[in-house]
């Protein structure tokens, strides 16, 4: 869906999302986006886009591990 919209909004050609689940560390790569286009402002504009929309609106449950405890984030 999130890929969905930006084709609509956007001048580009295809995009690409990867986010990693499992157990993360810190310093691990999680996520992913790209845009494919013809020009690079509307890729930029779109990629900005798709991480925007999945830090904020893409149901992902996260658990972190802290010293004494264990939480799930309930948002960002």
């Amino acid at each position: 869906k999130i890929s969905k919209t930006a084709m609509q909004r956007w001048d580009i050609l295809d995009t690409l999302i990867i986010h990693r689940v499992g157990e993360i560390q810190i310093s691990d790569t999680i996520v992913l986006v790209a845009a494919w286009a013809g020009h690079r402002a509307p890729a930029f504009d779109a990629c900005r886009f798709l991480i925007e929309e999945l830090k904020h609106n893409a149901p992902f449950w996260k658990q972190e591990t802290l010293t004494d405890k264990m939480r799930w984030v309930e948002s960002n």
